[in-house]
């Protein structure tokens, strides 16, 4: 039997266990509890909210450039172009959320009939322009003549390039009668839009943007991307520049995208003064009695 056998045995028999071997001068690892800044949910939170409190803050900015807008009697022109998925609908969503409807609108026109496709390329979408004091956001716009248009073949090869060459003219008209165009033209990746897709195909309420021709776009990738760089090329004017936002990251892409367009215009705060609600003045009683509640027709109160 070894020394530490016969050592073991022998504490045993005396009725003791053998001492803890020492830890003097040894490191021992200290027990931490975990920092709730590693937990993915705690991370997600504070980027959310982080999120919230910047757009709270752009959306204030945008109340005062549509004030401007209107008090200067302006006229801005935002078209917002990129593949499906990409993200324009959502970034559109966030500019108008805060705005009045009256002087803000969106766009966004479907398949021309038959009678507007005999009409100039242009005519439907001049009909849409703003008036002094409104802005316009086309969520796609006369350029779908350069994308979807040309990729799927749905017009010639001489009216895809009469577009190309009349549409800078186009555009300068617009602008030299005082109109400010802004264009946007959102970039996602392969991979990220395939996620979407089948995000839509899974969520019932948003298997309404997906479409056969959404399907078939899917196998045209390359035509799309160089469709999209001969547009940039033939259309990236002086007066009307194109701005590629990157919207792999929704969240990032709002922000990005606001923050751009609010450092385009040399918009000033011209929003009104915060008014005093005053105290409302008691009526003269003149005899009005209400109606029976029984002859109005109420909203069941389900919830």
């Amino acid at each position: 039997m070894g020394k530490k056998k016969k050592a073991k045995a022998k504490h045993q028999a005396a009725g003791k266990t053998p001492a803890a071997p020492s830890t003097q001068g040894v490191a021992v690892p200290e027990m931490r509890t975990p920092s709730p800044l590693s937990d993915p949910k705690v991370k997600k939170k504070k980027r959310n909210k982080f999120y919230e409190g910047e757009l709270r803050r752009l959306h204030i900015e945008l109340v005062k450039l549509q004030e401007w807008i209107k008090h200067e009697s302006r006229k801005v022109v935002l078209i917002f172009e990129g593949r499906d998925a990409a993200g324009k609908g959502g970034v559109i969503k966030r500019i108008v959320e805060p705005l009045n409807p009256r002087t803000c609108r969106v766009v966004a026109l479907g398949t021309p009939s038959e009678r507007q496709k005999t009409q100039w390329y242009f005519q439907r979408y001049t009909a849409e322009l703003p008036a002094a004091g409104e802005m316009t956001l086309f969520d796609r716009s006369w350029y779908n003549r350069a994308g979807v248009e040309r990729v799927m073949g749905f017009c010639t090869d001489g009216e895809y390039w009469e577009f190309l060459r009349s549409c800078p003219e186009f555009e300068r008209k617009l602008v030299r009668s005082g109109i400010t165009i802004v264009k946007y033209w959102f970039s996602v990746s392969d991979k990220e839009q395939e996620r979407r897709f089948r995000s839509r195909v899974e969520d019932p309420t948003k298997r309404w943007k997906l479409s056969p021709m959404d399907m078939e776009a899917r196998n045209r990738w390359q035509a799309y991307s160089r469709a999209k760089d001969d547009m940039l090329v033939h259309t990236d004017i002086e007066q009307a520049r194109w701005y590629v936002v990157n919207s792999d990251n929704k969240k990032r892409a709002h922000l990005n995208c606001i923050t751009h367009l609010l450092s385009l215009l040399p918009y000033k705060d011209v929003t009104p003064e915060k008014m005093k609600l005053p105290k409302r003045k008691p009526e003269k009683r003149e005899g009005y009695a209400r109606p029976p509640l029984e002859t109005q027709n109420f909203v069941p109160e389900i919830y």
